[in-house]
């Protein structure tokens, strides 16, 4: 046995932030963009700091163009969950970065990641489902914008609606309309709190935010009580140790929190966030896990129950990716 072919669920994944180096190389130079200033010398993405990163998460979504960039970009990435046991994944697109808000522009997006996802699922069997985003930083009236956008675009894969971007701008309680519009469009609802901002941030959300699930929400640690409420209130926290360790949320996996937050009751599953930007994989994850925490297949089953429990699947695709966990 090894971590690699035990299937997985992951329910944390940005589509832009999953991008394979090399798919970008590849892409670049079909679009005559030198891109060589943004990787090492073995091909990885280069940065140094949080900072750095952003730039050139930046520069590598600048050759993204047109729908059919992103529906190949989504089968690269796809193509890699499936190669590390991923059997079920929901990645977080932003209407903003595809189609620049625009509702007919948007819809032509949806179809090619509808035509990606069937394209993948035919060759490497992994379900894939899609959570629409707003970005944090872009604010309210912005957020308000995605959620019409997102409403008024059904899609058969797309189940729900989400906030990402900078976590230090806004309050939760900005976002109540957007996330109000989503809920009732029938959306299963999701929000970034608690990575880069403390306990408040996921209380806050907690309070004015209609979640079951919260992206992170790691910081919550630092408050017991908020940590018991979570519990109690069956809140699924999408962890991404790796992410995590790397950025310096926590300094390292033996102080990280994932072990104890689900020893303490609290619903987690694992996830890799922006992986090839961290130099990580749900794989190199789960070596990790095991390693630091003694983790064994029993408890990654359970994990992967849980994430199940929580995703906006419809039951019978639910019930089908439970039987692989058995």
């Amino acid at each position: 046995m090894t971590w690699k072919s035990v299937p997985k669920t992951e329910l944390h994944l940005h589509l832009e932030g999953a991008a394979p180096p090399e798919f970008i190389r590849m892409i670049a130079a079909e679009k005559g963009t030198d891109l060589s200033r943004i990787f090492h010398a073995d091909g990885s993405y280069k940065w140094k700091d949080f900072a750095e990163f952003l730039k050139i998460y930046e520069a590598a979504c600048s050759v993204l163009k047109t729908p059919d960039d992103y529906r190949r970009l989504l089968e690269a990435v796809l193509e890699v969950s499936a190669d590390n046991g991923v059997v079920y994944t929901e990645i977080f697109l932003a209407p903003d970065f595809c189609g620049g808000g625009d509702l007919d522009a948007w819809k032509d997006y949806l179809a090619a990641f509808e035509i990606g996802a069937d394209n993948a699922k035919a060759k490497h069997g992994i379900e894939a489902r899609f959570i629409s985003t707003c970005v944090r930083h872009f604010g309210p009236e912005k957020a308000i914008h995605t959620a019409n956008i997102t409403a008024n675009a059904p899609s058969p894969r797309m189940v729900g609606f989400g906030m990402g971007g900078e976590e230090r701008d806004f309050t939760a309680q900005d976002f109540v309309s957007a996330f109000a519009v989503a809920a009732e469009a029938g959306l299963g609802i999701t929000s970034h709190a608690g990575e880069i901002c403390g306990a408040d941030s996921v209380r806050e959300t907690l309070d004015h935010l209609p979640v079951s699930r919260i992206g992170h929400g790691v910081r919550a640690v630092e408050d017991p009580e908020l940590v018991k409420r979570l519990a109690e209130e069956e809140i699924l926290l999408e962890v991404n140790p790796g992410s995590n360790v790397c950025i310096g949320v926590f300094p390292s996996w033996e102080k990280h929190p994932l072990d104890h937050l689900r020893q303490q009751g609290v619903p987690v599953c694992v996830s890799t966030d922006d992986p090839p930007y961290f130099h990580i994989t749900m794989t190199s994850d789960y070596e990790n896990i095991a390693k630091t925490w003694g983790w064994s297949e029993t408890d990654f089953a359970d994990t992967n129950r849980t994430a199940m429990k929580y995703a906006f699947c419809d039951e019978e695709t639910r019930a089908a990716v439970l039987a692989k966990f058995q």
